[in-house]
């Protein structure tokens, strides 16, 4: 009696785990992209942003749309072909300072404000090497938003 009802479950947990998708960052492609309010060109568009390399979280898709979220809790959809694999993360604390090296003890270079974009580089453990515009250096992960 219990025997197809676990089958029936087996299969059932089987399927939701073939299409569940982990969420991941990419960046956006060109200065103007549309986020639309669903995955088609024939939906809305809801909001235009302007800043080329702008980190976006993905976790969902359709065709050829990815369903994205902002750092400012925005979301919606993004065709394919508007999204980069390129690192950048945007500063999400008050003040973040960038280091000559990955350590508190180094040399700072700059102070970066909130929502400033920077480039990644590479990151180890809790640093990271930005490229942030003439300013290159080491910053604290935590206060990056753009990273798993």
């Amino acid at each position: 009696m219990l025997k197809p009802f676990f089958i029936i479950f087996f299969i059932f947990s089987i399927n939701i785990n073939c299409y569940s998708q982990e969420e991941y960052f990419l960046t956006l492609r060109n200065d103007e992209v549309n986020l639309r309010q669903g995955p088609s060109k024939k939906y809305p568009v809801k909001l235009v942003y302007k800043k080329k390399f702008l980190p976006v979280l993905v976790y969902d898709m359709s065709d050829n749309f990815r369903k994205i979220r902002d750092h400012e809790n925005n979301s919606g959809w993004i065709h394919l072909s508007q999204l980069s694999k390129k690192k950048a993360a945007i500063v999400i604390s008050e003040e973040l300072i960038l280091f000559k090296n990955p350590t508190v003890y180094s040399k700072p270079i700059a102070i970066l404000k909130n929502g400033r974009l920077g480039k990644i580089i590479k990151c180890k453990d809790v640093w990271c090497k930005i490229v942030c515009e003439e300013y290159k250096g080491w910053v604290k992960r935590d206060g990056l938003w753009g990273l798993l």
